[in-house]
């Protein structure tokens, strides 16, 4: 018998029970769920609902229970419907039918509710613990490069020289903030939907603020119609993950292009490339190309969640059992994601003969030279002219600006003078760049010494939630 199936006549078919059921995904619940019981019988007992007898004989049932799916004892069952169901009917067998009393004053609705607050609230702390790793290793890379210089690209064209160190520390800024959207989810995530029962609470004397400080919550729903439909805070979650993912895709695609012959400013390590089954001489950056291709079913999970959500009544429906697979795949996909950038950017070589040499080459420190001429009176629209006959001059002549002798910047304009060559070297165009968040090197050390201390904090909230 179902354990729902007293108002029932018939067997559920086959074909249904395969449909209905969850167990083959949210299994991966089951530590969740036996916190959240556990937290929900010691309440039983202290408000009398259950003896004290009965709440500790429950308890330990449990307890055991959840050894044995540990040390991989457990079989779950498809008849048994999902995650809670399994774990009811194997503690009536642990303990005999003093369990079936597990499930007074409360419903399946406040328990998966419950569950996957638990869930997603570990997964948040994991999610920053990474994210901080990463950023580590970015920093520690930048700290190595502040005098690496390489061509800064919009359009994907040579447009300003920067730092390395510069470069590096703009996604230590993006996973920044991806931290801090974590951190602020999480006082949402970090709250208590159990107690709601199915949709109306119970007629039990039960105390919801005890089971939320018996699990850690910072708080309760105050509408247990909420409590058990809400699933906004996993809409947030799989934001964020897109988010989160948007930014290694950025970086992998760089890394992608970097490695290439035709960049060749990175060498990845062998441990984190393959080879081709045909050509013998291929390195590929596959690893970078799977982050790349992944963001999108991390998309796709988050548009699904949006889909399943945006025409459901209140309060529970059916429909909602299809928001655990698609967190499950985001947090195995991300995790994975972020456990593997950190080691291949670490041992990651950098070309700087390489990225010095495409800086130099190219045009990059026109807009220096156009600088340098309002400097000396010019409008900078006027100054814009000169420098773009310039460098249309110099394309027609196969050379560089630094290449131009002062009588041919002279032709261009007469307040060019011999102290021009200094001003569009490479790394005075670096260090020109005077303004807060710049490329100057007092300005990258600034920077540099602000995300440690950001990281730090970081990791002192990391020491509180865990």
């Amino acid at each position: 018998m179902k354990l729902w199936g007293g108002r029932f006549t018939k067997p559920t078919n086959r074909l249904v029970e395969e449909y209905n059921a969850s167990i083959t995904f949210d299994q991966e619940l089951a530590e969740e769920d036996i916190q959240g019981s556990i937290a929900h019988v010691t309440m039983l007992g202290a408000c009398g609902v259950l003896s004290q007898s009965e709440a500790d004989q429950i308890i330990e049932g449990l307890e055991k229970i959840l050894q044995k799916i540990r040390a991989g004892e457990i079989e779950f069952s498809i008849e048994n419907e999902d995650i809670h169901m399994n774990i009811e009917k194997l503690l009536i067998e642990e303990i005999g039918p003093v369990g079936g009393k597990l499930h007074t004053g409360r419903s399946r609705n406040d328990q998966v509710a419950v569950d996957m607050h638990l869930y997603v609230r570990k997964q948040t702390v994991e999610m920053v613990r990474l994210l901080t790793q990463l950023q580590r290793v970015l920093i520690e890379q930048a700290e190595q490069h502040v005098d690496t210089i390489l061509p800064g690209y919009t359009h994907l064209q040579r447009a300003q020289p920067v730092r390395f160190a510069h470069h590096l520390l703009a996604y230590v800024s993006m996973f920044e903030r991806d931290i801090e959207r974590l951190i602020d989810s999480y006082k949402r995530v970090n709250t208590c939907p159990l107690g709601a029962g199915a949709i109306a609470g119970t007629t039990f004397p039960t105390d919801r603020h005890m089971v939320a400080k018996h699990l850690g919550f910072d708080r309760i729903y105050d509408n247990s119609m909420d409590a058990v439909s809400d699933r906004d805070y996993l809409v947030e979650f799989l934001s964020i993950c897109s988010l989160i993912m948007v930014h290694l895709s950025r970086l992998s695609e760089e890394l992608i292009l970097w490695t290439s012959e035709e960049f060749n400013y990175i060498v990845l390590d062998d441990a984190f490339c393959t080879g081709s089954s045909m050509m013998p001489q291929k390195k590929n950056p596959d690893i970078p190309e799977l982050i790349r291709g992944k963001t999108g079913r991390v998309f796709g999970h988050l548009i699904g969640l949006l889909t399943t959500l945006k025409a459901l009544p209140l309060t529970y429906n059916k429909d909602l059992q299809e928001d655990k697979e698609g967190v499950f795949d985001t947090v195995k996909t991300l995790t994975g994601a972020l456990s593997i950038m950190a080691p291949m950017l670490q041992t990651m070589k950098v070309n700087k003969e390489q990225m010095k040499k495409n800086a130099e080459s190219g045009f990059s420190n026109a807009t220096d030279l156009a600088d340098y001429l309002v400097n000396k009176g010019l409008s900078f629209r006027e100054a814009h002219e000169v420098v773009g006959k310039l460098v249309l001059y110099c394309i027609e002549q196969d050379k560089y600006l630094a290449g131009c002798t002062l009588d041919e910047f002279q032709r261009f304009s007469k307040l060019i003078e011999q102290d021009v060559y200094d001003k569009i070297a490479c790394e005075q165009v670096v260090e020109a760049r005077i303004s807060l968040g710049g490329t100057a090197k007092n300005q990258v050390l600034k920077t540099l010494s602000e995300k440690k201390k950001k990281m730090d904090e970081t990791l002192s909230w990391l020491s509180i939630v865990y």
